[in-house]
């Protein structure tokens, strides 16, 4: 597949990261030509230097004979002509385009996006997904990571195992026994900043963090089983009225759970802006590391401080003096992947990754086929995979255990008929399955292979 991804920022480079890896023809372009260099260094792809949305430019990409267009740099507005041109002189079968404006999402403008008008065939908001993933984190706050599957009837948990987790050192084998009827199972384990998919005779041990694939019926359950407790959050503190902290609050409005939510925002305009927008929410125009201010908003009696500006260090600044003043979790909005390892010994409970976020909602439209569903683990450390599995495939009709899976890769659910179970080694993968597939990054071109789904596009 001929992919040109255009803007080399770290989503561009994330995503020419994955599709390299996977034996595609890249080129990246970028009008910054230490990211162009950045990106042909380190990875395998080409470069070129120049404004993504010029005919020339992409004609020198090498768009006559490309299959995507990725549309991903700073400008929206650079984004969408650049998918024009790429429809209109070179035409592109697919073009995805990363927009952050509110004005263009709005869905009483969405037939600005039909072929005989502005020809994107995916919009990507960053802004949205990443309030969708905070509201995942709210609605789960045991949890450091969370994701719905299968139509919403299996979540991936991320659980962090602390020294009263009642099943540690005990051997996966073990705990299947045990909970035989518990839809759930332990597909990743992240120990020593290192993250493996585990063996049977496996143990757990205090401050692993591991993955889960739960049935939706079973999650209150299986957090209670690793030791943590379903909560409910009612009182939510929001450092940070931009887009994302506004998408978040406005979404809050709309739970039927009734919440008290307070915004914190320093600049003067955005909290106007912020304070028009929203109907029962407390907006403070004020700076978010200010003691004084977090007590008026409430934070020591807090459920939940989400940490939402777009400055990483003052976002997980704010959570440790939120934590230190009584509230009960902390969930901050990072960028940087290296900041990561300092969350735990901050006591910061869970993070976003916009990267990892845009990443994920990319790759979904990217891997089309039978793949119904991408999403990214950690620093692109891993990927789950759901897709539904063709007569075709060379899995259909085979036990797992039979199936030449890497060694990365585990299957942790199994949809069939709307009835969801937990796969052993006997299980016999049919023909019209949706399975839900954890595999290791390096892992995943040999997962994909099983599932026949690599270039299907339509």
């Amino acid at each position: 597949m001929k992919v040109i991804i255009c803007g080399a920022g770290q989503v561009g480079w994330q995503i020419a990261r994955h599709l390299s890896s996977e034996n595609n023809d890249v080129t990246v372009v970028d009008n910054n030509p230490d990211l162009v260099r950045r990106a042909t260094d380190t990875l395998d792809v080409q470069g070129l230097t120049g404004f993504a949305s010029h005919p020339d430019v992409l004609d020198r990409a090498g768009a006559r004979d490309a299959d995507m267009v990725i549309a991903a740099t700073f400008s929206d507005e650079v984004n969408m002509v650049t998918c024009q041109v790429a429809h209109s002189v070179f035409a592109v079968p697919r073009k995805i385009a990363r927009l952050r404006a509110q004005s263009y999402l709005q869905t009483s403008y969405s037939d600005l996006y039909r072929r005989d008008h502005l020809p994107i065939d995916v919009v990507i908001s960053p802004e949205t997904e990443v309030a969708d993933a905070v509201l995942n984190r709210v609605a789960s706050p045991a949890t450091f990571d969370t994701e719905s599957f299968l139509g919403g009837n299996v979540k991936l948990l991320g659980i962090r195992l602390d020294d009263d987790c009642p099943v540690l050192d005990t051997p996966l084998r073990q705990l299947s026994e045990l909970f035989s009827t518990l839809r759930a199972m332990v597909v990743g384990v992240r120990r020593d900043g290192t993250l493996i998919a585990p063996e049977p005779g496996d143990q757990l041990f205090a401050r692993d963090h591991i993955y889960v694939f739960a049935h939706t019926e079973d999650v209150a359950r299986t957090l209670e089983i690793f030791g943590k407790t379903r909560q409910r959050a009612e009182r939510i503190v929001i450092v940070g009225g931009g887009n994302v902290g506004l998408t978040v609050a406005k979404k809050l409005e709309q739970w039927e759970t009734r919440m008290r939510v307070r915004v914190i925002e320093a600049n003067r305009s955005r909290a106007e802006i912020a304070a028009d927008a929203l109907e029962r929410t407390i907006v403070l125009h004020g700076d978010g590391l200010d003691m004084d201010l977090l007590r008026e908003a409430g934070v020591e009696r807090a459920d939940v401080i989400l940490c939402l500006t777009d400055d990483d260090k003052s976002n997980m600044l704010a959570s440790v003096r939120a934590k230190s003043a009584g509230a009960d979790t902390a969930i901050s909005l990072v960028n940087d992947p290296t900041l990561v390892p300092l969350m735990e010994p901050l006591g910061i409970d869970a993070y976003v990754s916009p990267r990892a976020t845009t990443v994920s909602s990319i790759l979904r439209h990217i891997r089309h086929g039978r793949v119904r569903g991408v999403y990214s683990i950690g620093d692109a450390e891993a990927e789950i995979i759901e897709a539904q599995v063709l007569s075709t495939s060379p899995i259909s009709g085979r036990m797992i255990r039979d199936i030449d899976f890497p060694e990365g890769a585990l299957v942790g659910a199994v949809q069939r008929g709307g009835k969801v179970f937990r796969p052993s080694g006997g299980t016999r993968i049919e023909d019209g399955d949706a399975i839900v597939i954890f595999a290791l990054t390096p892992d995943v071109p040999a997962v994909e292979a099983l599932l026949q789904v690599s270039i299907d596009f339509f």
